[in-house]
Parts: C-alpha cells; sequence; structure tokens
C-alpha cells in the first residue's frame, strides 16, 4: 500500500484484515508491489478470491478500484478507448458554418477537401476521447487501483496492448501521441490458468499463486465475511468442504461458494451439519448433478470428524 498508509508488510496485513484475511505472503508481494512500481499477476484456481483482494487493495487504502473483466474478443476499442463518433459529427454539425467558410473560395473537390483535412486534427482531442479502463487509470489524477481481470480469458495478442502500459505506464494513441500516467496506478492482473501467460508479461510482474485456503483459515473468512455465525459451525462448514474438494470433482466449490452456502445454514437456521440439511443443501457448493450425486455416496465420510 502507500507508504503513508504501511511501513511494513505486517502493517498491510493488519489493514487488509478489515475487509481481507491475506497471509503473511500475500501481503508482502502487494507491499513489494507499491514499493517496487510493479504490477500483480495472481493466479489460482476460481472463487479463491483474486478478484476480492484487488477490492480490499483499494478500500483500505482509499483508492477507486477500475476494473477490466477480460473475454473472448476483447479490443483496444473496450479495453483502451474509442473515438466518441457521434459526437464529432454533432460538433461537425453544429458547425456547419464553420466548415463552409473554410472551404469557402475552393477552386476544386481536392482544394476544399485540403482545406476540411488541415481542421480534422481539432476532432481528435481528448474532448472527444471516451476513455475505457486502461487509459482511465493513465488518466486518473490520483492513485487508482487497476484490476485486469480474468486475462487469460482474452486472446494472447491482447497482451502486446499490455506490455506498454505494464512495463511505461503509459499509452500511445496515434492521434494524440503517448499519454503517460499523472499518477502510478497499482496494478493487479488475475489469470485462473487456462492458458499460460506469455513470458514478456510475467517478466513485468511479481508473481502471486492463491489456493483454497486452509480449513483454519476459511473458518475465519467466513466468521468475518458472516458476522454472528457460530465458530463451530463455521468451523464445521470449512472442514466439510475441504473435504470435499480432495473428491474427484467436475468443479471443487470455491471460497464464494463456501460463504453462499454458510449464509444459507445461518437462513434455514442450522446450527450444526445436520445430515438431512447437507444434503439438501449440496446443490450451492456443488454445480453439477454427477458431482452432488458423488458427494451425496460419501455424505458420511464426509461429516465425520
Amino acid at each position: 500500500m502507500s507508504a503513508q498508509d504501511a511501513a511494513t508488510s505486517e502493517a498491510v496485513t493488519r489493514l487488509l484484515s478489515k475487509e481481507y484475511l491475506a497471509d503473511d505472503r500475500t501481503a508482502l508481494v502487494l507491499w513489494l508491489a507499491e514499493k517496487l512500481d510493479r504490477p500483480v499477476l495472481i493466479e489460482g484456481p476460481p472463487g479463491v478470491g483474486k478478484t476480492d483482494l484487488a477490492r480490499a487493495a483499494a478500500a483500505v487504502t482509499g483508492r477507486e478500484l477500475l476494473r477490466l473483466q477480460c473475454y473472448e474478443g476483447l479490443d483496444e476499442a473496450k479495453a483502451l478507448y474509442e473515438w466518441d463518433y457521434g459526437k464529432q459529427m454533432l460538433y461537425t454539425q453544429l458547425l456547419r458554418e464553420v466548415v463552409q467558410q473554410a472551404t469557402a473560395g475552393a477552386s476544386s473537390l481536392r482544394e476544399g477537401v485540403a482545406r476540411i483535412s488541415a481542421q480534422e486534427s481539432a476532432l481528435y482531442t481528448e474532448q472527444f476521447l471516451l476513455p475505457r479502463p486502461l487509459l482511465k487509470a493513465i488518466l486518473a489524477p490520483v492513485s487508482v487501483v487497476l484490476l485486469v481481470d480474468e486475462v487469460d480469458r482474452a486472446e494472447p495478442e491482447f497482451e502486446a496492448l499490455l506490455l506498454e502500459i505494464l512495463a511505461e505506464r503509459q499509452v500511445t494513441i496515434p492521434e494524440l501521441g503517448t499519454l503517460r500516467s499523472r499518477a502510478r496506478p497499482l496494478v493487479i492482473l488475475t489469470t485462473n490458468g487456462s492458458r499460460d501467460m506469455s513470458d514478456a508479461l510475467r517478466r513485468r510482474c511479481l508473481h502471486l499463486f492463491l489456493d483454497y485456503p486452509s480449513p483454519s483459515r476459511e473458518t475465519a473468512i467466513v466468521e468475518l465475511r458472516l458476522p454472528g455465525i457460530a465458530h463451530t459451525l463455521a468451523d464445521a462448514l470449512a472442514r466439510f468442504v475441504a473435504k470435499l474438494r480432495k473428491l474427484d470433482l467436475r468443479k471443487a466449490p470455491s471460497l464464494s461458494e463456501t460463504l453462499d452456502w454458510g449464509r444459507a445454514l445461518l437462513l434455514l437456521g442450522a446450527s450444526s451439519l445436520d445430515r438431512t440439511v447437507v444434503a439438501e443443501t449440496l446443490g450451492l457448493l456443488l454445480k453439477y448433478e454427477e458431482d452432488r450425486e458423488k458427494a451425496e455416496e460419501k455424505l458420511d465420510v464426509l461429516l465425520s470428524d
């Protein structure tokens, strides 16, 4: 975090604990990212808190969070910027007389086009620019947290667009030139590992791997996110989910699904993991029928201490 907010990684841990239970390694990487002015590439399975870590980092430092959700087909216009053609056209219509004056007396179509072209740069200024998350982070007057979420979903070519931003904290727009960051953002990229990131991208980032938490840490997270839940119930559901993840499942339950299950148990008034209630609510943890059937077959083992 910023120098005034945290002098050590231990201070980062304490700050994050209000929003996010980070281990020492995670806190240290965030602290170093701030001190070294380096992006962080966070890898791990879906639902282990990668996105929430970026949100927590923004919350505890009082920064705005700018999020770019990556997907197949993501291009420059959606990630970086595009020109507001509608606004440009409107201004052209409103200033029709100015255009007519500029072309008055032209002896040929070629000369008229040349005169208009000479004024074309007036339509390509920041006034007509629609900044998307990447450019917004560069143009922000104060430092923000830029989250590039699930970067592995975008095509490998998209990484080339990121390299200039990650390495130089700048963006090149042909019509305007190079725009450099006004206040360097803290950049966090996440990936679920659906494809390998390029060496060029990795080289520019600090690396952090987040895995499913241990039962004790998951218990603490459940207690933080679900105020009022009994420690015995939080501990029991964390241990149950840990055992569940060891099964050969098509999709292991994520931390967010553990929290959903905990909320459901509270709504149902459960004080312990009753076999009937667990069987009836497995759908909150497991999203494929074959996984649910497999877990139900082993329910007695999963519920045993």
